[in-house]
């Protein structure tokens, strides 16, 4: 009886550590997509033109990523939309990496990659309620 009381100790344990790992991913990488990231192509900042000036489809669309970047960093925050948040996002960065390879030449091509394997954490320890959400789960 005790080993199963200790096993079910170390289970609690572990899943609260896990969740802990969860909210503090969602929480960096909302700040991260957030003040990082969208804010200064939303304050249109210099280094945040000159990218899109680069890429050659004008300040809407800079705008426009800025917003969806925000809303994603939102997103991650809110409990039922931290899963569809952070698939989104995935997709949002495989095509940062498109428009990198194609209108950057490659510079930093690598780097959305590095945010695709926390968001894919947080994409998967919500698969549950994203099921849920979208009505696939009831």
């Amino acid at each position: 009886m005790s080993t199963t009381a200790t096993a079910a100790t170390t289970t609690v344990k572990s899943s609260k550590a896990a969740v802990r790992s969860v909210w503090t991913l969602r929480i960096l990488l909302a700040l991260f997509f957030a003040l990082a990231s969208a804010l200064p192509k939303l304050l249109a900042l210099p280094a945040a033109t000159t990218v899109f000036d680069a890429i050659g489809w004008g300040h809407w669309f800079m705008y426009l990523t800025g917003l969806v970047e925000l809303a994603g960093a939102i997103g991650l925050l809110v409990g039922r939309l931290a899963g569809p948040a952070a698939t989104a996002l995935i997709v949002f960065l495989v095509f940062a990496f498109l428009t990198q390879l194609t209108a950057m030449h490659g510079e930093n091509a690598g780097t959305p990659f590095l945010f695709m394997v926390p968001l894919s954490v947080i994409a998967w320890s919500r698969r549950a309620e994203t099921a849920e959400l979208l009505g696939l789960r009831r």
